[in-house]
């Protein structure tokens, strides 16, 4: 368990599997990437542990050999916490404990990280985004263990906003659940009736994306004087933050912070925090922030355009980040061929470094991404056209009974002040 004295810091085993789809390597950077998630959870590795099988066994995961290994350095080192790198399922938990014994307490990947979600979701829809994950992934996993649910009292992979609730009956975990997504649709109506409003100022919508700790929340603080929780930390922030930003040439934007992306991102996490990452779909244009002193910058790259496509939010207007340039630039072939991608730019967003540039980029990208786009105006609205043929390339009408169709090439800006009536557009839902 977790002593929350910040000097005394749980030990815990991290296990990693190689097989015929993962390298060696491979494995050595995820274990190295499990070891900053559990010190953000507070913990610290006592030792890694790997081992090489073609095919995982499906009562453990790893062979009887391995498991008599971490049994052996739990019992002698004092060890109460074993963390293996896969996803684990009920019984290969339960017979995982079993096995090594000695009260040690096993968990996975997803399970750490919903740990270090509990520590930081800080607003009401934040909590209980957490506590139904929590609920939908953590609680099947011990009560196929025979163990009670007051093992969720506290410590890494155990805490949470709802730990109180889930020492309760095990009958009432499902009424939990139920209850807790119709106040999580509650919330998400809220969110939608936010993003109408923000559709309505004509603003266009910048979400800034990334790998968890690439500096997100400092760069909006440094643009905008958000005044958001930055961190050195994983997933320091979970609740997008939306603030205006002047460009140079005097016209606003809105840039929205979201919550970090991650190797093996856990799908059960992305629904739950779907209207949250739904910041990125709903966006004109998408702001991707990369940590350049990173030696995994390349790699985290690309399981950042990987997630945005897997949401829907691929193949938007795209700015490439490069932050942190104070620390140094790692010598990788993206960052050195990145000047010729579209609207890359090298900042520090904690001196400042760059910024002016980025400002820059923003204003060139809003005006320079046009695209043809195919509106449909109810005739009741027609001063809608106004705006079109003052700021864009109207190349077709049909007028009909009750819309006027209308296709034109549009910039951003002006895609964003009309986008309600583009129908392949997902606009949120108005209430």
């Amino acid at each position: 368990m977790l002593n929350h004295d910040e000097n005394i810091r749980s030990k815990a085993i991290l296990v990693g599997i190689i097989t015929d789809k993962n390298s060696a390597d491979e494995v050595e950077k995820s274990l190295s990437e499990l070891e900053r998630l559990l010190d953000t959870a507070g913990g610290e590795v006592f030792a890694y542990v790997t081992q090489s099988k073609s095919t995982l066994e499906a009562r453990t995961l790893i062979g009887s050999g391995k498991v008599q290994e971490i049994a052996e350095l739990c019992k002698n080192n004092g060890v109460k916490l074993v963390i293996f790198d896969e996803e684990l399922s009920p019984s290969q938990i339960r017979n995982l404990e079993e096995d090594i014994g000695d009260d040690v307490q096993v968990i996975d990947r997803s399970m750490l990280i919903l740990d270090i979600f509990a520590l930081h979701a800080v607003s009401g829809e934040g909590k209980l985004q957490v506590e139904l994950a929590q609920l939908k992934y953590t609680a099947p996993r011990l009560m196929g263990q025979g163990k009670d649910l007051s093992r969720l009292g506290g410590g890494i992979g155990t805490r949470g906003p709802g730990e109180s609730k889930l020492e309760s009956d095990r009958r009432h975990i499902k009424r939990r659940i139920t209850a807790l997504e119709e106040e999580l649709e509650v919330l998400d109506k809220n969110r939608r009736t936010m993003r109408v409003s923000r559709d309505r100022s004509g603003l266009p919508k910048i979400a800034i994306v990334g790998y968890t700790n690439a500096g997100k929340s400092t760069l909006l603080n440094k643009l905008t004087d958000a005044g958001i929780l930055a961190e050195d930390k994983l997933f320091a922030t979970l609740d997008p933050t939306t603030r205006k930003f002047e460009l140079p040439g005097g016209e606003q934007v809105l840039l929205t912070d979201t919550v970090g992306f991650i190797r093996k991102l856990p799908h059960h996490l992305v629904n739950a925090f779907k209207s949250t990452l739904d910041e990125a779909v709903y966006s004109d244009i998408v702001m991707i922030l990369c940590d350049a002193s990173d030696e995994e910058c390349m790699s985290q790259l690309e399981c950042t355009e990987k997630t945005l496509e897997e949401l829907g939010a691929g193949g938007k207007p795209t700015i490439y980040v490069f932050n942190k340039c104070d620390k140094g630039i790692i010598d990788a072939p993206v960052l050195n061929k990145s000047p010729e991608k579209a609207n890359a730019v090298y900042i520090s967003a904690l001196t400042g470094q760059g910024c002016d540039q980025l400002a820059e980029v923003i204003q060139r990208v809003i005006h320079e991404g046009k695209k043809k786009v195919t509106f449909k105006i109810p005739n009741s609205e027609l001063g809608a056209m106004n705006i079109l043929y003052k700021n864009a390339t109207v190349e077709d009408i049909d007028y009909g009974a009750e819309y006027v169709t209308v296709v034109a090439t549009v910039d951003a800006k002006t895609h964003g002040m009309l986008k309600k009536y583009d129908e392949n557009y997902p606009v949120a839902e108005e209430y």
